[in-house]
This record gives C-alpha cells, structure tokens and sequence, in this order.
C-alpha cells in the first residue's frame, strides 16, 4: 500500500515565507541545542565536581585506536572529539558561511556591512584588552579566547524570550556570529598551526585539487566528497594545521547549485502527477502499477535535483551538529573542577582578560562599530530593531562557550593556564548570558 502523509504539507504561499522559512529553521535548530548544550556543560561540571570526578578525567582519556596495515592513529577519547567530531561542527559551519555568502545576510554588500562591522569591533575589542591585561605574560598566546561567539547558547538563550525578540534582531545576531566564525576559522589557521609536515601539506594540497575538479566536474554525489573529506582530514592532521580545518575547506568545495530550474520542476511535477492519476487502477496498488512507479521514481530524482547538495547536506548535518556533536563536545570540555582554587583561577591574567573581553570588549567593539557604520550609511539596523535591542544582542554575543575553549585548548595545551582560560570562559558568558537575557527582557514587549 502507498503511505499516507501523516502531517499536511507545508504551505508556504507569501513570499516573505519563503524567504524566511530557511532562516526559521535554523534559528529554531540553533536555540534547541544551546538549550542542550546548557544541560551538557551542566552535567560536565557536575560529574566533574562529583566523588566520581576521577572517572570523568580517566572515561575522556581512554586511549583509542583506528588503523589500516602500517598507518594507524592512536589518540585519547578526547582528542577524537576535538578534532574528529569537531570536524563535522566546522564543516557545517562552512556549508552555513558559503550559503549565507551566496544567498543569504552575507550576499550583498549593503546587508553584510552592518554585521561584518559589528563582528570585526567584536572581535577586536576583547582581543585588545586581553592584550594589554596579559601583554609579556605566560598566557598572551590566549589573546583569541574571547574574540569568540557561541551563536548555539546566543539564540537559545532568545529563544527563552519566545516571540518578544524581532527576528531582525535574531537574523542580526546570527549573520554576526557567522562572520565571527569566519574570523575564527583564520585566526586558528594563521595562528594556531604547529610546525608544518610539508608532505601531507602537499597531499592536502592534492586533495583540494581533485575536490574542486568533482565541483566543476557537477559531480554531486556526496559518497564523493566524504571519501575526499575524509583522506583531506587525514592529511590535514598529520600536516600541523589543525585538522578542524579540513571541514571548512571541504564545506567550499561542495555544490551549490541546482540541476534543474524550479520551473522545471514545477512542469514535470505536474505531468508525473498527472501520468500517475492516468495510469488508473486501484488508488493503493503503487507497488503492483509499473507505470506508477516509474512517475514515483522521476518525481523523487526531480525533488533531489532541484536541490543542491550544499543545503541536502546542511538539513541533514545540521540537526546532528547541533543536538550531538556540540553538546559532547562540551561534555568533554566543560568538567572543570570548582573547588578551593577556582578563586585563585579567577584572578589569574589569563581568566581577567576572557572575562573582561567577553564581558565588556563584545559590547564595546560590537556598539561601536555597528554605531560607526550606521552612521556612515553603510548599512541600517533591520526593521523593528532598536539600539537598545542590539545592546542587549552585544551582551549575549559574548557567550563564547563553545569555540572559545576550542581555541583555549590549541592555545594552551594543558595545565594551569587551560584551568584558568576554561573558568574564565564559564564566567564570562555566564554573566554575559544572564546580563543579555535580563536586558532583551526589558527592552522588547510580548508579541501576539
């Protein structure tokens, strides 16, 4: 028997909706998982803080091994998160930067301006006053800490505020906090990269080649592209450049175009419809009717052609980016131990200038370059947003959970340094959070 749809289709008649459909579902998948990623980070610092820490630190150590013939790599259960899980994060954050650059805040000058200048103030105001809190100290290597934006825990906290929050203000938040991912992305490339193995820098190289020859090739099946990512992966980490960024570089090379037009589609949608009421007989025999099937068949190859496989794959990695691998991810990184020495942390260089940063540098750079470019007439603010919402945005863009202790795990390794930069990055978007929310809270009004 043929299945019977269980919901009604969507009807997405205005265009408004059409344009904005995308933008809701990745706001709505984005405010979910910080709401996970919340009771992630809550549930490390609580088993690390438990009489079963030790298991905490001995379980993301267990050494683990993967190997064909001679090549094998050995690495802590920890080390596989951060930079194998942590692949897929950064892939979808390519695949998210390339569409929002194609089509989406980022695809024309005039609507980019106004978040790439409120990214680049957000990022250049905290890394200045870590700086000049740590200059000549052990921990200046960490001055990109807190240049970073953890959009998952920023939305999720709006979400809190449900329909109050103008989508405006949340499409601002997020193009900012892609833009800043992009800033991330080059400053863990020219910064952050050990000594070089030139060898599998060349067969990276090569990889990158053959990847951009199956784009231009229209090459769209994504079997392609996961056995180049994943020998682009092997060849990255074995190089010295840090192997997350092997999903970025793959995520530029995947197809962002359609094989057949949307009237096309439209055209033969309707003659597969119509050959298949035609073909008559019994309206549930779709396994006995031949001719039915063929029409089935064509109609599910159209609806895969009239998408690209840059958002195929961005649908389908997304929700598994959001709702698993961040949430492990900070599982794995969030147990910091609060005990007697959390004070001293506190007040080490390295944790005043994350705190410092995301707290006071996120507003001040954002603010002031937003207001800076606003006032040139580079850009405006979206419709229904005031100066005081994108203060109370400011705030919350200096959550920077996630990539911030990404970045303070290359900076420094492991020791007292790590310890202080993961307390003061727990801290500081602590109070960045509870501070935004409290400030968006008073300064929008319930919504019907």
């Amino acid at each position: 028997m043929c299945a019977k749809l269980s919901v009604p289709l969507p009807s997405l008649t205005r265009p408004i909706d059409r344009l904005l459909s995308p933008i809701r579902d990745f706001l709505r998948i984005e405010a979910a998982g910080g709401i996970l990623l919340l009771a992630a980070t809550a549930l490390a610092l609580v088993w690390a803080n438990s009489p079963w820490a030790q298991s905490y630190d001995d379980f993301w150590h267990i050494p683990i091994s993967v190997g064909i013939g001679s090549f094998e790599l050995n690495h802590s259960l920890a080390h596989w998160v951060n930079d194998g899980l942590m692949v897929i994060f950064f892939f979808v954050v390519g695949l998210e930067i390339k569409r929002e650059m194609l089509v989406g805040e980022l695809s024309s000058v005039r609507q980019a301006t106004i978040p790439i200048a409120a990214a680049i103030g957000g990022m250049a105001a905290p890394a200045l006053i870590y700086i000049a809190i740590n200059a000549g100290g052990a921990g200046a290597g960490g001055w990109a800490i807190p240049c970073a934006t953890d959009i998952a825990f920023a939305l999720g906290v709006m979400a809190m505020l449900g329909k109050r929050v103008p989508v405006q203000l949340k499409i601002f938040l997020m193009a900012l906090a892609i833009v800043d991912d992009i800033g991330a992305v080059l400053i863990i490339a020219f910064f952050y990269t050990s000594d070089l193995q030139w060898a599998a820098l060349w067969a990276g190289a090569g990889i990158m080649v053959l990847l951009v020859a199956a784009n231009l090739l229209h090459v769209r099946k994504p079997v392609v592209y996961g056995i180049l990512g994943v020998l682009l992966w092997i060849a990255v980490l074995e190089s010295g450049v840090h192997a997350t960024l092997a999903g970025v570089v793959l995520a530029f090379t995947i197809p962002a175009s359609f094989r057949i037009q949307g009237r096309d589609f439209v055209s033969f949608a309707r003659k597969a419809v119509d050959e298949f009421e035609a073909a008559g007989g019994n309206e549930n025999d779709c396994m006995t009717n031949e001719h039915r099937q063929r029409w089935v068949h064509g109609l599910e190859q159209a609806c895969e052609h009239v998408q690209t496989p840059l958002l195929r794959l961005e649908h389908f990695l997304h929700p598994i980016s959001s709702f698993f691998i961040v949430p492990v991810f900070a599982l794995a990184n969030a147990g910091v131990s609060i005990g007697t020495g959390v004070g001293e942390a506190l007040m080490t260089r390295v944790s005043l200038g994350i705190i410092v940063g995301l707290v006071l540098g996120k507003q001040i750079g954002i603010m002031g370059f937003t207001w800076l470019a606003v006032k040139l007439n580079l850009g405006s603010l979206g419709e229904g947003v005031s100066w005081k919402q994108v203060y109370a945005a400011s705030w919350l863009a200096g959550i920077g959970f996630t990539m911030s202790i990404f970045i303070a795990n290359l900076g420094f390794g492991a020791g007292e340094n790590l310890y202080a930069a993961k307390i003061g990055v727990l801290a500081g978007s602590l109070v960045a959070g509870v501070v935004g929310f409290t400030l968006l809270r008073a300064f929008t009004s319930p919504r019907t």
